[in-house]
């Protein structure tokens, strides 16, 4: 069964730092895709970030990755494909940036199983 676990969520200040975890399971994770979605408190869930996976990375080795405007610059995707998890790298927050961060399978969009999330909470 594919699982996947979020952590690492909490409570920080404006421009602090924060850096979530997605463990997966049940799948081979090195060759999918990954995204992190959010959803902030009553607006819908949006894309993050996405990243390739073995399958999809150009030529002999290489990752790409991808971000919204609104995190280009601030936030960092990364991959662990020898323990099948996922990461997102928080910095500079905004509070904007308050929501349930997901991840998923895929590189963009929304669409995909998602797992329970982790709470991002920026306020001062």
């Amino acid at each position: 069964e594919m699982r996947m676990v979020e952590s690492g969520g909490g409570l920080v200040q404006p421009g602090g730092s924060l850096r979530l975890s997605c463990r997966t399971s049940g799948f081979n994770f090195p060759n999918y895709p990954m995204k992190w979605l959010r959803q902030a408190p009553e607006k819908e869930l949006e894309w993050v970030s996405g990243i390739s996976g073995a399958r999809t990375s150009g030529g002999e080795g290489g990752t790409w990755t991808y971000y919204d405007d609104s995190v280009r610059g601030r936030f960092t995707i990364s991959r662990d494909d020898a323990n099948n998890t996922l990461y997102l790298q928080l910095n500079d927050l905004k509070t904007e940036d308050t929501g349930i961060y997901y991840c998923s399978q895929g590189t963009r969009g929304v669409d995909g199983r998602r797992g329970q999330g982790t709470q991002v909470t920026v306020s001062s």
